[in-house]
């Protein structure tokens, strides 16, 4: 319940910062048009990735079809995620 001295909007912007903060996954999804050297390059370039961390996501991406590639706040991965469909990789924030 609300107190008098508490408005809508800033149980609102709580609420909305609240879900900004959650940790998140940044996700790669497979395509059939990418070569595995151009995935492993794009996660090391965007996500910082060493050579066999984006081997061994790039092989999960390949046969499960997805693999959460990063962790972190919504506003950390939503740059990442923008780069990554920049280089036209389908990525998602979950």
């Amino acid at each position: 319940m609300m107190s008098p001295k508490e408005s809508p909007h800033k149980e609102a912007d709580q609420k909305s910062e609240q879900r900004l903060s959650k940790e998140r996954f940044l996700v790669l999804h497979n395509d059939d048009y990418h070569t595995f050297d151009y995935v492993i390059e794009a996660l090391m370039q965007i996500c910082d990735h060493d050579l066999l961390q984006a081997e061994q996501c790039t092989q999960l991406i390949h046969f499960k079809g997805k693999c959460d590639v990063k962790k972190g706040s919504f506003s950390y991965l939503r740059p990442m995620k923008n780069a990554l469909i920049q280089k036209d990789l389908k990525a998602t924030i979950d």
